[in-house]
């Protein structure tokens, strides 16, 4: 039999969490499911988990996934070796077949496989699904030669996402899961990166939260301090100063975009940490750090 401080304590969370159901009730929610939260069990289930509790109480909760280290592996396994600049990964042809192949479909089913036996009724997609999302080459200013660009090969901006088909999803009570690939008018498959998708689609759906999953506590100082609010002008410091850099790159300046553009708030959160998710948006105490607007 259950003490009674127990049956408090729980009674106490439930009761924390109401405020956040009322606030939060339809309203979307962008998560990209990244890092170890993908890759250990225990997490992967806890995620699952959370992302149908949110569904169920009434939220709509949108997956965009990556899969680097998966994608790295199999290049492994036939002789590749995996480039990167600036954050982002140089896709030939063969390199794009293997990034289809892993995040359209083995990353991308799993991931549906799990929310379903979980009780939720996910979708997976990629972007060529309507060519929802349509993309274009990107080229990237080369850092070391002045007015010089990169070509980092079937790598996509966005042009265009076209909400229409998420939106229908949500109304008829699935939970979309994407994986981040692109389509050109001409159908030309492109490797997006992931956190690029998932902020530029919660401007698209003006969702209420971006929520990006890492493998660090949040955003942190050159002290390793975890930074635990921070506003729009403060994002840009960082970047000047070169306090956020490498990986975290495309992963922050996603976040400040979405939030320059309408989301509410974005927060990086430990995906680490079992349900990260349902401390982040049904708790006074969050996981992370918060990047919200100046007003």
């Amino acid at each position: 039999m259950q003490s009674s401080f127990a049956v408090n304590e729980k009674v106490e969370i439930l009761a924390e969490a109401l405020p956040y159901i009322r606030r939060f009730h339809n309203k979307t929610i962008v998560i990209k499911y990244g890092g170890n939260a993908m890759t250990e069990e225990i997490l992967k289930q806890s995620f699952a988990k959370d992302v149908v509790l949110l569904k169920l109480v009434g939220m709509n909760p949108v997956i965009v996934h990556g899969g680097g280290p998966q994608i790295d592996s199999m290049l492994k396994r036939v002789g590749k070796e995996g480039v990167f600049i600036q954050g982002m990964r140089v896709t030939d042809a063969e390199t794009m077949d293997i990034v289809e192949m892993i995040l359209g479909g083995l990353i991308n089913k799993e991931i549906v496989n799990l929310i379903n036996r979980h009780g939720g009724q996910a979708v997976g997609l990629t972007g060529k699904d309507g060519m929802f999302i349509r993309a274009k080459r990107m080229l990237i200013k080369d850092r070391e030669n002045v007015g010089q660009w990169i070509n980092l090969g079937q790598v996509g901006e966005i042009e265009y996402i076209d909400p229409s088909l998420i939106k229908l999803l949500e109304t008829r009570g699935f939970i979309p899961v994407i994986a981040p690939i692109g389509v050109s008018e001409e159908g030309e498959s492109y490797n997006i990166n992931a956190d690029l998708v998932a902020g530029h689609l919660a401007e698209t759906l003006k969702a209420e939260k971006l929520i990006l999953l890492t493998n660090t506590p949040g955003v942190l100082d050159k002290n390793g301090n975890l930074l635990t609010g921070l506003t729009t002008s403060r994002v840009d410091e960082l970047f000047a100063d070169g306090t956020i850099s490498g990986g975290m790159l495309p992963k922050i300046k996603s976040a400040l975009d979405a939030v320059k553009n309408g989301v509410k708030s974005c927060h990086i959160i430990d995906g680490r940490v079992q349900h990260a998710l349902l401390l982040e948006i049904l708790t006074d105490e969050g996981v992370g750090t918060l990047i919200k607007s100046e007003s």
